[in-house]
């Protein structure tokens, strides 16, 4: 896969997600959201909801964990989806051709 396909892939995704998006919820996680609502005590639960995709999103990004997915499964890091280009199309490596190792030395 590519920088493309996931550009594609993320903007089907943005595109299907509603202002708002129903979730279910398992025991364990309705309880931990209760305590952290009675604790934080937020203007709406939707409010913890959103810090909780921060506080993920911000913690893969810092320990590498996105930039493995996405190298795993596009070919591509976090940095070269923002600025919109491959390592290899920054540094101008693409535009050279390969060396043909069996010809390099004949004149």
């Amino acid at each position: 896969m590519s920088l493309e396909e996931l550009t594609e892939e993320m903007q089907e995704s943005y595109t299907e997600f509603d202002d708002e998006l129903t979730v279910s919820l398992d025991r364990e996680t309705r309880n931990e959201l209760a305590l952290l609502e009675a604790a934080l005590e937020p203007d709406e639960t939707d409010e913890l909801v959103r810090r909780a995709i921060h506080m993920l999103f911000q913690s893969t990004v810092e320990t590498g964990k996105l930039d493995f997915q996405l190298r795993s499964g596009y070919d591509v890091t976090y940095d070269e989806y923002l600025s919109g280009m491959t390592f290899e199309e920054m540094t101008g490596a693409d535009q050279y051709p390969t060396m043909d190792d069996e010809r390099r030395y004949q004149f």
